[in-house]
């Protein structure tokens, strides 16, 4: 085995599209990890959904072997997310390791997320190395980068490393850096056994798979081992590194990263953040230092369209939950959909990857309702308050006292030139001003707090028209504030469509309601009788539309005649439109394409 001063654990951070993964490639390449023959774009990103959006949603560790100075060393990367919304698979990685390469685009600059991925690094006290990456570009400003960086950490110029991902440039300098900076890990090998799950994942064949970091002593297969938080005792069936497929290796020493075969098949029983030790062990073992419980932020119904999915629903949102400690859901049942799950997530996106992922991976045709936040609603009855997380448990408006939302600090970054646009946008999405702060001549962090509700859905599309692509967002959570807002019911054929259902801010009713239902006139198909659409705030109508009737030509069969044939059988249609007119209205099934616009909207 390795000794602990041979080993470099350390992970890369960035903003999304900076580079990661493509470097990542290259470091795979140099080191020989992965035979030239297996070699392809994004090797790292295991999922088709990762390589389709080109973005890196979980993140993927792997052990490499590099030689320096006459010596072998052994240099555990941990690949991660760029996006807001994968922010927690960023801080669990920055947990497991000692070091981190910051990857900086010298085409953007450093934007958002590079400073929030930073300032999470920084707190865990890790050792930076700052990387400007994708120097080969025509359109790359090294200089000015340079400057940015050097601005930021207060590093010396001699100790950025210019790389290009694409190339291979740097990156031998980029490895030297991380044995040479990076300090070994810490811990003890002849104390009892600590490992910490920093992610899991669920294999049909080998059960729960946990990928740890093992701090103190040592695990072996055959080892009888016991998770501190849980109590759950199990016997470890195979153990190994990444490389980056499962590689087994029999055993794992402190200061390793890798994977164990637990032998759990119930998903519950391994949690991320939770401490292994062996079940010998005394009780009284101090667990590691895990994870804060992450708090979602946008909550949202899935329900299987066929209500004899539930339970494919329920075992595929286990396992996925497994694979995404993100994510948090209860379960549900409503009137309209029948039974399914109450999720929350970080963000749109991470709502748009889950239901992505139930569809592909587990065959799942399902209904999501509109996404909303989590409001804490006080009635005049009582002085705790209630969590709402879905608009159709609001409380009827005549026992509400007052209602309080979510607010977040917004960060955005973007170029000077684009100040005005960006911030009239958050003006009108509720924001308040804080300050300016000025990374370089050209480009600024403008920081806003803003309720978390309008800047859900499309306001990142909408910074990015208003810079023209080049500004940045980061958001945070940190307080709840006194809100006016209202359910809104969407009526279709004059039945209330439970998923639709939205809270809105009252001065905001009409216009948001008249979006549904012109939404909902454009995508729903014409039917054989008159289908009224409108949105309702407590009984009153704000919004309405109509759908007219579907005419079919019964006239087709005529081939001639008199007029008065023709006639007769319009007449006779026109008595049918009228009989099913009196008989109230028709059944309406919705698209499921129809909820993925309104969702986008």
């Amino acid at each position: 085995m390795t000794s602990m001063k041979q080993i470099r654990n350390f992970c890369i951070i960035a903003h999304i599209d900076h580079g990661k993964s493509t470097l990542a490639d290259r470091m795979l390449e140099l080191t020989g990890t992965i035979d030239k023959r297996k070699m392809k774009d994004q090797v790292l990103d295991r999922m088709d959904l990762e390589r389709e959006r080109g973005i890196t949603i979980k993140l993927t560790p792997v052990t490499m072997d590099h030689r320096l100075d006459g010596q072998e060393w052994t240099l555990n990367l941990i690949d991660t997310p760029g996006h807001v919304d994968f922010t927690y698979e960023v801080s669990r990685s920055l947990a497991a390791v000692e070091g981190a390469v910051l990857l900086v685009d010298c085409t953007q600059g450093i934007q958002a997320q590079t400073l929030a991925n930073l300032y999470l690094a920084m707190e865990q006290d890790l050792t930076i190395i700052p990387v400007v990456n994708k120097i080969d570009l025509p359109a790359a400003d090294v200089p000015k980068t340079k400057a940015e960086i050097i601005k930021l950490l207060g590093c010396a110029e001699s100790e950025i490393i210019l790389a290009s991902g694409k190339t291979g440039a740097g990156v031998q300098e980029i490895l030297d850096a991380v044995v040479k900076r990076v300090p070994p890990p810490q811990g003890a090998p002849d104390k009892i056994l600590r490992a910490l799950i920093f992610d899991s994942n669920f294999d049909e064949y080998k059960g729960v798979v946990a990928y740890v970091r093992v701090v103190d002593g040592q695990v072996k297969k055959g080892d009888k081992i016991r998770l501190i938080a849980t109590g759950a005792t199990s016997e470890v069936l195979d153990i190994g590194i990444f490389k980056p497929d499962y590689f087994s290796t029999g055993a794992l020493e402190s200061g390793q990263i890798g994977y164990i075969v637990t032998g759990f098949k119930e998903v519950a029983e391994s949690r991320v953040g939770d401490t292994i030790t062996l079940n010998k062990a005394d009780h009284a073992v101090v667990p590691l230092h895990g994870y804060n419980e992450v708090k979602p932020m946008v909550f949202a119904g899935i329900f299987p369209r066929e209500g004899d999915d539930f339970a494919r629903l329920r075992e595929a949102m286990e396992k996925l939950k497994l694979n995404d400690a993100s994510l948090s859901y209860e379960p549900e049942q409503s009137q309209a959909l029948g039974f399914g799950f109450r999720c929350g997530f970080l963000g749109l996106l991470h709502l748009e990857i889950v239901q992505e992922r139930l569809r592909r991976e587990y065959n799942l045709e399902l209904i999501v309702t509109v996404p909303s936040v989590a409001y804490r609603v006080y009635a005049r009855s009582s002085l705790e308050p209630m969590i709402v997380r879905s608009p159709q448990r609001l409380p009827d408006q005549n026992v509400i006292d007052h209602i309080e939302e979510p607010w977040v600090t917004l960060d955005v970054v973007t170029p000077k030139e684009y100040l005005g646009n960006i911030m009239s946008l958050v003006q009108e999405k509720r924001g308040i001003y804080k300050n300016t702060e000025y990374l370089d001549e050209t480009r600024a962090v403008l920081h806003y707090h803003a309720p978390m509700a309008m800047i859900l859905t499309d306001f990142y599309d909408k910074v990015k028209s208003a810079s023209s692509g080049y500004a940045s967002i980061n958001y945070e959570f940190f307080d709840y504030r006194l809100a006016d807002v209202v359910k809104m019911d969407i009526q279709v054929a004059e039945e209330i469509v439970e998923a639709l259902t939205v809270i809105v801010y009252r001065d905001e009713a009409h216009r948001r309601g008249k979006e549904i239902v012109s939404l909902l006139k454009d995508t729903l198909p014409k039917q054989l009788f008159v289908v009224k659409l409108q949105a309702t705030v407590g009984g009153t109508i704000v919004a309405g539309e109509r759908i007219a009737a579907m005419r079919k030509d019964v006239t087709a069969k005529l081939y001639g005649g008199d007029v008065t044939r023709k006639r007769k059988l319009l007449e006779k249609q026109k008595k049918g439109k009228k009989k099913m007119m009196a008989a109230g209205r028709g059944s309406v099934e919705i698209p499921a394409d129809t909820f993925i616009k309104l969702l986008k909207k």
